[in-house]
């Protein structure tokens, strides 16, 4: 018989404890099996003449309930077998609210998902103030909707105003912002968490909290309507139709309100089900299983050192953003050397001013944001160097700088100090080619803004040592990075997949179509901003010293259309410049198209393609070179091609990544796609040897 997952203890003040503790795991999620448990735990509490309430609290030491087990989603091979699962989690959470005591919620780190249903079933929640304790509804992001009631209890709780954006979201909730919406009713230190919640079940049952004025207004018909009608439109606007639960969210949530109950919960069961079997939640599925495994990933050929001190080489964007996620979410020591101080001082500044934001949105203290700078320092010279464990190197994409940058930290550090580069395009072979202790440089590309971007490639050279590799890679994870390990060849795999897709928006543009046109076009398609924005932001100056290294190694095809050359030697550098594609102004965001930009290249801007044959061209071109990188060897698998597509490039999610949405797609059609676009373009789209390959033999990139 399997050991169940809640134990109930009756305390001496008559007060039940209803324990979760998931047996042989680190985090308590939900499984279909636990519903029979925890009816069982419930009806031995109601039985219980002289119980005075219950407490439900985590057996975990820095987890409530992570959420439901989605692996259970995967073995529902239809829209009613995924609809009866919902209906059994809504019984599971009416059972609770049903009992005739008062039943409060312990919570202490993360409660997502089921986990926060299971909390919203009961009378009151208490959490702790812990930096772990996370409160959230999620399921947004897998492309589903909550199915254990979640869409119906958070609005009657906090009010439409504030639950809509955080079931539409998936946003998470820090401890006091939680306290401050109404979600929990108290947030207390760890220490007393148990005796808060068991002193409110020992108050008796508590009416409903009130809404504040703001909030019943908004319950009024004609108020209600206009607020639906609002979030729909912003809805649209924000997914481009791309993400089916986001409408379907606001439609449950209405019925509820609208209709009762009753009639909300039987719509919210039925939308999970039918969002199940949707395409959209398969692939964002599938990132969410990649994901999880890449970071469960540690590496079996080695054991990694212990990394205690870290040193980072130059100041700059990269440089600065670097030293900050080491320094703040791997708190680590970091030492930053510059030629000048006015580049340390632009490292700290950047550091100072993300700890400010935190500050501001009061996720961390005053007290918190001066010992985590501490952990900053610099200078000009190797001063502290010497006790480095890993050195970062951050500066310009110049072979024979870095090169000197490996001289200089073998002379100024000890022997096993680790060289890390963060170069986006030059062969890490060719910066460890002088090197003294080869075994211990590597390549670490970073993706700007390093603050923001999830990604790190992580790229062993055949000379890189196996302890270094996992070292890395373990570095990368306490950062706050997914690492994807990629070979050491040019351009390695993000860059390379995303050069001729900013290619042939630019042959786009030269064929006289208007830069906005290109742009929309790839963001309703799904991507966070268009490929000439994208050059904007990285820089045009940057991009330019890419290309020619793809050129020389992969050929034609890589070849950078006239207007490169033409807007760079303008002083088109991008945002950094105010100019390059747009002209950004003060205002922050601000940008418009230059109409200069149209008479420097000698073009009459019209648009004469559709939004989706451009969208097509760009990413056709990315899919098969996406294709030439798995069978190259460049990535170990499809899987870590859709996360470094995904995370490194802004692909589509709810298309999975370039593999994920060929197999959605069929080889077929993407081969036939290509082959037409290469009759009407060249031969640039011709498709690769390997699609042809998977085409002839029916063949799928993943198995399942």
């Amino acid at each position: 018989m399997e050991q169940s997952a809640f134990h109930l203890q009756r305390r001496l003040d008559h007060v039940g404890v209803i324990t979760i503790d998931v047996p042989g795991e680190k985090m308590n999620t939900l499984r279909a099996a636990f519903a029979q448990q925890l009816a069982a735990v419930i009806d031995e509490a109601r039985r219980d003449a002289q119980l005075a309430g219950l407490v439900l609290i985590s057996g975990k030491p820095d987890n409530f309930v992570a959420g439901a087990d989605i692996s259970m989603i995967a073995a529902c091979h239809s829209a009613q077998a995924a609809e009866a699962l919902a209906r059994q989690g809504q019984e599971a959470m009416a059972a609770i609210a049903a009992l005739p005591f008062p039943v409060v919620a312990a919570i202490h780190g993360a409660c997502l998902g089921g986990g926060l249903e299971l909390a919203l079933a009961c009378d009151a929640r208490i959490c702790t103030l812990d930096d772990k304790t996370r409160l959230g509804l999620p399921e947004v992001q897998l492309g589903l909707l909550p199915g254990s009631g979640g869409t119906q209890r958070l609005p009657r709780l906090i009010g439409l105003q504030q639950a809509l954006p955080l079931i539409l979201t998936g946003k998470t909730l820090r401890a006091k912002q939680a306290r401050k919406l109404g979600l929990v009713d108290d947030a207390v230190p760890q220490a007393i968490l148990l005796e808060t919640a068991v002193a409110r079940v020992l108050k008796g049952k508590h009416s409903r909290r009130e809404l504040p004025l703001r909030d019943r207004i908004m319950q009024a018909p004609l108020a209600r309507h206009a607020l639906f009608a609002l979030v729909r439109r912003e809805t649209a606007r924000k997914t481009h139709g791309n993400y089916p639960a986001a409408q379907r969210i606001i439609e449950v949530v209405r019925i509820g309100i609208e209709q009762g109950s009753q009639a909300g919960h039987q719509a919210e069961a039925r939308a999970f089900g039918e969002l199940t079997m949707t395409p959209e939640s398969a692939a964002l599925r599938s990132l969410f299983f990649a994901t999880t495994a890449i970071k469960k990933e540690a590496g079996a050929e080695a054991q990694p050192r212990t990394i205690q001190q870290t040193g980072v080489l130059g100041g700059g964007l990269m440089g600065g953003g670097i030293a900050s996620v080491t320094a703040i979410n791997a708190a680590l020591p970091v030492r930053i050397k510059d030629i000048s101080l006015q580049g340390v001082n632009h490292a700290l500044k950047t550091a100072w001013e993300g700890l400010s934001e935190k500050v501001k949105r009061r996720q961390i203290s005053a007290a918190q944001r001066q010992q985590q700078m501490a952990r900053i320092t610099g200078g000009t010279d190797y001063q502290g160097f010497a006790t480095r464990d890993i050195v970062i190197e951050a500066v310009f994409e110049d072979l024979s700088l870095k090169q000197q940058m490996v001289r200089e930290v073998e002379e100024h550090c000890a022997p096993d100090t680790l060289f890390a580069s963060n170069t986006s395009s030059l062969p890490i072979a060719d910066i460890a080619a002088h090197a003294r202790r080869p075994e211990n440089i590597i390549g670490l590309h970073y993706f700007s803004p390093v603050e923001k971007m999830p990604l790190v490639e992580v790229i062993p050279h055949t000379g890189t040592s196996a302890q270094t590799l996992v070292t890395i890679v373990a570095l990368a994870k306490k950062q706050g990075k997914t690492p994807v390990i990629v070979a050491d060849k040019a351009g390695f795999y993000v860059n390379r997949i995303l050069a001729p897709y900013i290619n042939e928006a630019m042959r786009c543009l030269l064929e006289g179509e208007p830069i906005e046109h290109i742009d929309r076009a790839l963001v309703k398609a799904g991507f966070p901003v268009g490929p000439i924005q994208l050059l904007d932001e990285v820089g045009i100056d940057v991009g330019s010293k890419i290309t020619p290294i793809l050129q020389q190694a992969y050929g034609e095809r890589f070849a950078a259309p006239a207007a490169f050359d033409a807007v760079l030697n303008d002083n088109r550098k991008g945002r950094k410049n105010g100019r390059g594609f747009y002209l950004y102004g003060r205002r922050r965001g601000g940008k418009k198209p230059d109409p200069t930009l149209y008479s420097l290249l000698g073009l009459q801007p019209a648009a004469k393609q559709s939004e989706k044959q451009i969208a097509e061209r760009c990413m056709m071109m990315m899919l098969n070179e996406a294709v030439r990188c798995l069978d190259e060897g460049v990535i170990r698998s499809a899987r870590d091609g859709d996360i470094g597509a995904v995370f490194g490039i802004g692909f589509p999610p709810f298309l999975g990544g370039p593999f994920r949405y060929i197999d959605q797609r069929g080889v077929a059609d993407v081969t036939q796609t290509l082959r037409a676009l290469m009759r009407q373009f060249g031969d640039r789209f011709a498709p690769c040897d390997a699609l042809l390959a998977a085409e002839q033999k029916q063949r799928k990139f993943y198995i399942s």
